[in-house]
C-alpha cells in the first residue's frame, strides 16, 4: 500500500531548507548550501529530481540537482546567451538570475523550461545538461521597445504555466511586459494582456508593459488561470484571452506578490496583500491572508495564528504553496507559517530564517 509523507522546500538567502510532515507535526530535517542564496527550490514531479538555483554574490548564477532526495548534489551548467543577444541599451545580455523552472509536460520526459533575467525563456530536453534559447522570444517584436524591469535593471519570466492537456500549448508571465502565450511549443507568441490596467503606463491600457507578480492556472481547469498583477488581482477564465480584475472592491485585497490557486477548484485561490511597492509591509502592519471560494466575487480574510501588530512581513512572489489542504508562506524577514485548514489557522514553524525566497511542497511516495 502506497501513502505520501509530505515535505517543503525552503529557498532562503542563506541555503535550502527541508521540513517533514511527521506523527509529531513539522520537523527541519536540515539545510544545504550553508549562507549561499537560493532562489529556486523545486522538483520535478515527474521522476523526483530535486532542483536548487543558487545566486552567488561573487560567482553569479549556479544551478544544482539532485537525483537522490538532496542527499548528494550535482552541479550542472547554467544557460548562457548566444554572443549575438542583446539588450535593449546595446550591451551584451549575460545571465543575472534564474527565476523559475518548470518542466515541459508528462509526456516529454526530460524537457525543461527555465525563465531567466533578462528576460529570456531556456529550454533543455535533456534534464538540463543543456540549454538554448527560445530565440522566437527573445527576437519577439516588442521585447526591445516594450518591455523594462520592474524593480530591477532588466525584465525577467517568472512564471511558466504549460498546458496538461498539451504540452506545446504553455504561457509566460514577464515583469514588465505582460503574459505570452504559444500553441506550438514556443515557435511563435501572442500577447494576452486584454482586460489588465498597468495604472504606472502613460496608456494603463497598453497591450504591452505590464507587470504580473506570480501567475498560475488551476490544474483541473487550464483554462483558469490567476494573476496576482502590480494593480490588482486578475483572473481569466478562457485562457488569457481576457483578463476580469477580481481586486476586493474596497482595495483589499488588491496589491500583493504571492498568489497560490487550488488545483482541483478552480474558484479557490489565496493572496497574501501588502502595502505599495514604495512601502512593501503587511497592510497595517498585520499580516493576512485572503482566500476566496467564488473566483474572486468576495475575499475571506485569514488571520488566526497570524502577527496582528507591528508586523513588517512581505511576502514574495514564489514565497507561497499549496497542497490540497495545506499551505505554507515565508516571509522576507525569515517568518515560516503552515497551514493544514485551507488557511482557516496558521501555525509558526520558525521566525529566525533568512529572507525566504521559495517554497515548495513535494510529496514523497511511501510504501507502507
Amino acid at each position: 500500500m502506497m501513502s505520501e509523507k509530505s515535505k517543503l522546500l525552503i529557498g532562503t538567502g542563506k541555503g535550502l531548507l527541508v521540513y517533514e510532515r511527521g506523527d509529531d507535526g513539522w520537523n527541519c530535517l536540515g539545510d544545504h548550501f550553508l549562507g549561499l542564496p537560493v532562489s529556486v527550490a523545486w522538483v520535478d514531479e515527474r521522476e523526483g529530481t530535486w532542483w536548487a538555483a543558487l545566486a552567488h554574490r561573487h560567482w553569479g548564477q549556479k544551478l544544482h540537482r539532485s537525483a537522490d532526495g538532496g542527499k548528494s548534489w550535482e552541479e550542472v551548467s547554467v544557460p548562457t546567451y548566444p554572443e549575438d543577444a542583446r539588450l535593449q541599451n546595446g550591451k551584451p545580455a549575460t545571465l543575472r538570475k534564474i527565476w523559475v523552472i518548470a518542466h515541459g509536460g508528462d509526456d516529454r520526459p526530460g524537457v525543461l523550461l527555465m525563465g531567466t533575467e533578462p528576460g529570456a525563456l531556456f529550454r533543455s530536453e535533456n534534464n538540463g545538461d543543456s540549454w538554448e534559447l527560445v530565440e522566437s522570444l527573445w527576437n519577439h517584436p516588442s521585447r526591445k521597445k516594450q518591455w523594462f524591469g520592474a524593480g530591477r535593471d532588466q525584465p525577467y519570466i517568472h512564471s511558466i504555466v504549460v498546458d496538461p492537456r498539451d504540452s506545446s500549448h504553455y504561457y509566460i508571465a514577464v515583469s514588465c511586459a505582460g503574459v505570452f502565450e504559444t500553441m506550438n511549443d514556443g515557435q511563435s507568441w501572442e500577447v494576452r494582456n486584454e482586460g489588465l490596467r498597468a495604472a504606472y503606463l502613460p496608456n494603463p491600457e497598453a497591450e504591452i508593459g505590464h507587470d504580473p507578480h506570480r501567475m498560475l492556472a488551476c490544474r483541473s481547469r487550464p483554462d483558469v488561470l490567476w494573476q496576482q498583477n502590480h494593480c490588482g488581482i486578475y483572473r481569466s477564465t478562457n485562457g488569457g484571452l481576457q483578463w476580469e480584475e477580481v481586486s476586493d472592491k474596497d482595495g483589499f485585497p488588491a496589491y500583493g506578490f504571492a498568489l497560490a490557486v487550488d488545483n482541483s477548484n478552480p474558484e479557490r485561490a489565496w493572496v497574501i496583500p501588502a502595502v505599495s511597492d514604495e512601502v512593501r509591509v503587511a497592510v497595517d502592519r498585520a499580516l493576512c491572508v485572503c482566500r476566496t471560494e467564488d473566483g474572486g466575487q468576495s475575499w475571506q480574510e485569514q488571520r488566526s495564528g497570524l502577527p496582528q501588530s507591528y508586523c513588517y512581513d512581505i511576502v514574495f512572489r514564489h514565497s507561497l504553496d499549496s497542497d490540497g489542504n495545506c499551505l505554507a508562506f515565508g516571509s522576507t524577514t525569515g517568518n515560516l507559517y503552515v497551514s493544514e485548514d485551507m488557511g482557516a489557522s496558521w501555525m509558526q514553524l520558525s521566525h529566525n530564517l533568512p529572507r525566504i525566497n521559495f517554497v515548495h511542497f513535494i510529496n514523497i511516495a511511501l510504501d507502507t
